[in-house]
């Protein structure tokens, strides 16, 4: 959620100052936004301090503190949604959603994977970063983007040891490498497992304590498998233009099965069954879609705002 919020952000060229909800307990969390006590408290903003130009908030936590900032400042701060913001989307100026939710809405704007981080320009300066760390391994180098459970799939010790089992599958097949990273969903038994299961093949494994090589990877890999509980992580995956190979945790809920089969049917990625195979595709450009169309209702309120304001 956050890297949507900043990807779009940089996109628009804005000046970014992130600030992390911190959640009202039980039962206060429940509650629909609007009945949320004093929202502002939740992100350190008082009165006094300057209203932001632009609030870019995501996920259901952040709605009451943004719903907030709009009222106390209407209409000078222009207020954009990221995901479902489970209100009415006229409460913002504009919400952005996926296309396998099925939020409309006159000011929805709605796209084939979710906004990010990754450019051109940050590819090829994380490629000249890393390019050394990754230089002994032999090519086709196989980045490899490994999850967590969610809701309805499981990261089993199972499930680690099919996965492994394909990628060193796949790397002997092609005679390549791999070259993995985690998150924090993953587990550390199961992030030692699947660092053991992958030492028969030239292999680098994000130790989780360097600067984290996430886009160096999809900088320098020849084709990517993603694990398929991640929407940001796939849609990262699918900006590079590379072959991205998705290994199923399990059944996906029905709103996640949707957005694999978009881009199954899109010719965006396969299902990585232990073979690599070689495709091209012409990448999406989301974040920088919502960004022109932003950025042109953006300057559009300014000026209502300064006639209005006379």
């Amino acid at each position: 959620m956050e890297n949507q919020c900043v990807g779009l952000s940089e996109a628009l060229g804005l000046t970014c100052e992130l600030k992390r909800v911190q959640r009202p307990l039980t039962p206060t969390c429940l509650l629909p936004p609007r009945f949320w006590p004093n929202p502002l408290s939740t992100i350190s903003v008082g009165p006094r301090e300057r209203w932001p130009d632009v609030v870019i908030s995501s996920g259901r936590g952040s709605v009451a503190a943004a719903l907030a900032i709009r009222r106390a400042n209407s209409p000078r701060t222009f207020n954009i949604h990221i995901q479902s913001p489970y209100v009415h989307p006229s409460s913002f100026d504009i919400v952005v959603i996926p296309q396998h939710d099925n939020l409309r809405g006159s000011n929805v704007l709605v796209t084939k994977t979710a906004l990010h981080r990754v450019t051109e320009a940050r590819l090829s300066e994380a490629a000249e970063k890393f390019a050394a760390r990754l230089s002994h391994l032999p090519r086709p180098l196989i980045a490899v983007l490994v999850g967590g459970s969610n809701k309805t799939q499981e990261c089993s010790s199972g499930v680690i040891r099919r996965l492994s089992e394909l990628l060193l599958s796949a790397a002997r097949q092609c005679g390549g490498s791999l070259a993995v990273t985690t998150s924090r969903r993953t587990g550390s038994e199961n992030e030692e497992a699947l660092r053991e299961h992958l030492q028969a093949v030239p292999l680098f494994f994000w130790n989780g304590m360097d600067e984290n090589p996430y886009f160096g990877l999809l900088a320098l890999a020849d084709a990517i498998v993603v694990t398929s509980d991640s929407v940001s992580m796939v849609s990262e995956a699918c900006a590079t233009g590379k072959p991205v190979h998705v290994f199923g945790l399990g059944q996906a809920h029905k709103k996640l099965h949707k957005f694999h089969r978009a881009l199954l049917d899109a010719g965006l990625t396969r299902p990585f069954d232990g073979r690599l195979e070689q495709w091209s595709y012409d990448p999406p450009r989301e974040t920088q879609k919502v960004a022109e169309i932003v950025r042109e209702r953006i300057m559009r309120s300014r000026g209502a705002w300064a006639t209005s304001s006379r």
